[in-house]
C-alpha cells in the first residue's frame, strides 16, 4: 500500500481524498503549517519499502493528472504542480529535501507561476509555497533526477482563492479525463496499419482488461496462446487451417497492441513485463514460420529453408536496428545531414507514413502473412515475405550507412562494450583478439571477410567438404581479430550484424546441404535457440542490466565456436548423423540459454529492479 500526505484539510467538498484513494492510497493529513520536524515523523511511522506521496491540501485537477505524477513505477521520484511522489528507493533523498524545503519556507518568496494554454494546454496556476513543490525542486537540486509528466489538456492547479478554485473547476470540467487517458495509452509513433486498423478499437479493448483486473503480463501472455494455435492451424496444411491461422495471427496481434495500451493506460510498466512482450513477439512470429513450414509439408512442398531464410532475415534486420541505436544513441556530437534530411521529411505527412510502412514494421508485417495465409501457399507467403524484408532490410541498412558516413560523433565507452558484447565472441575469437594486432582493414571490413569466407565455403562446396572447416577457421581467426580494438569507427556497428549474418547463414547452408529429411527443421531449432540468446542479450543491454555473464557466452561457444562446430560436424558426420548433432545442439543451447535468462528476469522483478517500458520496433 502506497501513503498520500496532505499537507493540511481538504477545502470542503474537495474529491481530493476519494481520488487518492481511488489510486492506491492510504490517506493521512498533515497539521495546517507542519513543521519539518511534524512531517518527517509521519514519514518515520510509514513503512521504509513504501511509496509516499506529499499532495497540497489545495489541489484541484484531473485524477489521470495524479496518476501520471504519482504512481508511474518507472521513475523513483515524479510530480504534478501541488503533487510529488518518492519510491521506497528515493526515500532517503526526500527525507533530506524536506527539511530543506520546508525548513526554509520562510526565505522562499510567494510567487505564482502560471502555465498558460499554448497549443491546446489548459490554464494552470501553481503556487510557490506548496510543500510539494519546494520539496521537489529541493530533490532535484541535491542531483536526483524529478520526473515531470506531460499533461496536455489535464488541470493539475492549486487555486488560492474562491474565484481561482471555481474556475479550475471548471477547466477540470471542461476536458474529458478519461478520453485523454484512452488517447495516452496508443503509442506515441505507430505504423499506419496499427494506428488506423488497431489502436481505434484495442484501446477500448485495453480499458475493459483494466476493469477487470487483468494485468499486461496476462493479455501478453493470451497473446502468444492465440498465436501458437495460429501457427497449429496453419501446420495442419489444409484451406480451413490455413484461413483460421490468419484471423488467429491478426486477432494474436490485436492483444499484442492491447497488452502495452494497458501497461500505459494503468501505468502497469515491469521489467519482466517489457522482456516477455518483446520476447514473445519474437516466438510467435518464428513459431508461425515454422507452422508454415509443417503445413506445407503435409500438402508435399518443402518449405523450410524458406521458413528458416525468413527467421535469418528477419533477426539480422532487429540486430541492425539494436546495434545502431546502442551504437548512437548516447554519441557526443550527434548530427549529420542526413539525420537532418529525414527530420525535414517527417515534417511532410504523407512521407512520415510512407516510410513507416516501407520498413514493413510488425502490423504490416503481421497483416501481409496473416492475408497471404488464407488466400494462397505457404510459399507464396514466404517467398513474399523475404521479398518485403529484403527490401526493408536495404532501404533501413543503407540509410543507417548514410548517417554514419556523415555524422560526426565521439562514441562513448558505454556504447563500445555494449557492441562487444552484441558480437556474442567467444573463448577462441577472445584469444585472437588479446593479441591486438593492428590490421590495415575497419573492424567491419575483418568481420565481413571473415564471414564471406564461411558461408561461401559452404555455399560452393559439397556437403563434407573440408573447405567449410577452412572457412570456419578463416572466420573464428577474423572474429577476434576484428575485436582487437574498441569498436569506435563510423561504422563499427556492423560488426555484430555481419556476425549473426554468418554464423545463421552458415548453419542454414549446411543443413541444406545435408538434404536430408529434417536437417533444416532441426537448423532452424538450432537458429531459434541461439537468436533467442542474441535477443536476450539486447534486452538486458536496454534494459540497463548489463550483458549475460560471461560463463554463459562461454559455455554456449560464444558465435565463432558454435560456427566452427557446425562445420566440423558437417565435414566429419554423415548427413543423417548430421541432423541429429544439430538437435543435440539446439537442445543444449535452448535449455542453458533458457534456464539462466528466466533465472535472472525472475529474480530481477521480485527484487524489485526499476520498471521499464520499451516502445519497441513500431507496430
Amino acid at each position: 500500500m502506497s501513503t498520500a500526505i496532505l499537507t493540511g484539510r481538504p477545502v470542503p467538498g474537495s474529491p481530493l481524498e476519494g481520488d487518492l484513494r481511488s489510486l492506491g492510497f492510504d490517506v493521512r493529513t498533515a497539521p495546517e503549517a507542519a513543521s519539518p520536524e511534524e512531517l518527517e515523523a509521519l514519514l518515520r511511522d510509514l513503512p521504509a519499502t513504501e511509496r509516499v506521496a506529499l499532495v497540497d491540501s489545495r489541489f484541484v485537477g484531473h485524477v489521470h493528472a495524479l496518476r501520471l505524477g504519482l504512481t508511474d513505477p518507472r521513475f523513483p521520484v515524479s510530480a504534478v504542480p501541488g503533487a510529488m511522489t518518492a519510491q521506497a528507493s528515493a526515500r532517503r533523498e526526500l527525507t533530506a529535501a524536506l527539511r530543506t524545503a520546508v525548513g526554509a519556507a520562510g526565505a522562499v518568496e510567494a510567487a505564482a507561476a502560471e502555465a498558460t494554454a499554448d497549443g491546446g494546454r489548459a490554464s494552470v496556476a501553481v503556487a510557490s509555497d506548496a510543500v510539494p513543490d519546494r520539496v521537489a525542486a529541493a530533490v532535484e537540486a541535491s542531483g536526483t533526477d524529478v520526473h515531470r509528466p506531460e499533461l496536455g489538456t489535464l488541470v493539475a492547479a492549486l487555486p488560492g482563492d474562491p474565484e481561482s478554485r471555481n474556475s479550475a473547476r471548471q477547466a477540470v470540467a471542461a476536458v474529458d479525463d478519461e478520453a485523454v487517458r484512452l488517447r495516452g495509452a496508443v503509442k506515441a509513433r505507430d505504423g499506419f496499419f496499427t494506428t488506423y486498423c488497431i489502436s481505434p478499437y484495442s484501446r477500448y479493448l485495453a480499458r475493459w482488461c483494466a476493469r477487470r483486473g487483468l494485468t499486461p503480463n496476462q493479455v501478453t501472455t493470451a497473446s502468444l496462446l492465440v498465436a501458437v494455435i495460429a501457427a497449429g492451424c496453419a501446420a495442419t496444411g489444409t484451406r480451413g487451417g490455413f484461413v483460421a491461422a490468419g484471423v488467429l495471427l491478426l486477432f494474436s496481434f490485436v492483444l499484442d497492441c492491447t497488452d502495452g495500451q494497458l501497461a500505459r493506460y494503468s501505468l502497469q510498466y515491469s521489467t519482466l513485463g517489457a522482456w516477455l512482450d518483446a520476447t514473445f513477439d519474437r516466438a510467435k512470429e518464428y513459431a508461425y514460420y515454422a507452422g508454415l513450414a509443417l503445413g506445407a509439408a503435409r500438402g508435399g512442398d518443402d518449405v523450410w529453408a524458406l521458413a528458416l531464410g525468413a527467421m535469418v532475415l528477419q533477426t539480422c534486420r532487429h540486430v541492425v536496428d539494436f546495434s545502431f541505436n546502442e551504437a548512437n544513441h548516447d554519441a557526443t556530437g550527434n548530427t549529420s545531414p542526413t539525420a537532418a534530411l529525414s527530420d525535414k521529411l517527417d515534417s511532410v505527412g504523407w512521407t512520415v507514413w510512407l516510410r513507416r510502412m516501407i520498413v514493413l514494421p510488425i502490423g504490416e508485417r503481421w497483416a501481409l502473412i496473416a492475408v497471404l495465409t488464407a488466400v494462397s501457399t505457404p510459399r507464396i507467403t514466404l517467398v513474399v515475405l523475404l521479398i518485403g524484408c529484403g527490401l526493408a532490410a536495404c532501404y533501413t541498412t543503407a540509410g543507417r550507412v548514410l548517417r554514419s558516413l556523415t555524422r560526426k560523433a565521439t562514441r562513448t565507452d558505454r556504447a563500445t562494450a555494449a557492441l562487444a558484447d552484441l558480437a556474442d565472441n567467444g573463448p577462441l575469437a577472445s584469444a585472437f583478439a588479446a593479441l591486438r594486432l593492428r590490421l590495415p582493414l575497419p573492424a567491419p571490413a575483418v568481420a565481413f571477410a571473415g564471414g564471406a569466407a564461411v558461408v561461401c565455403a559452404a555455399l560452393f562446396s559439397s556437403y563434407g567438404s573440408p573447405w567449410v572447416v577452412v572457412g570456419a577457421v578463416v572466420y573464428v581467426i577474423a572474429s577476434g581479430l576484428a575485436l582487437g580494438r574498441p569498436l569506435k569507427g563510423a561504422l563499427d556497428w556492423l560488426v555484430p550484424p555481419f556476425f549473426r549474418v554468418a554464423e545463421y547463414g552458415t548453419v542454414l547452408v549446411l543443413a541444406a546441404k545435408a538434404d536430408v529429411n529434417g536437417s533444416l527443421p532441426a537448423a532452424f531449432g538450432l537458429v531459434a535457440a541461439v537468436a533467442y540468446h542474441h535477443y536476450d542479450t539486447v534486452y538486458r543491454i536496454k534494459g540497463g542490466t548489463g550483458a549475460p555473464p560471461r560463463w554463459l557466452v562461454r559455455a554456449i561457444g560464444g558465435q565463432e565456436g558454435r560456427t566452427l562446430a557446425v562445420a566440423l560436424a558437417a565435414f566429419a558426420l554423415h548427413d543423417t548423423d548430421f541432423t541429429v548433432a544439430l538437435t543435440a545442439l539446439a537442445v543444449a543451447v535452448a535449455l542453458v540459454v533458457l534456464i539462466e535468462s528466466i533465472r535472472f528476469w525472475v529474480t530481477a522483478h521480485m527484487r524489485g529492479a526499476p520498471a521499464v517500458h520499451d516502445e519497441g520496433e513500431p507496430a
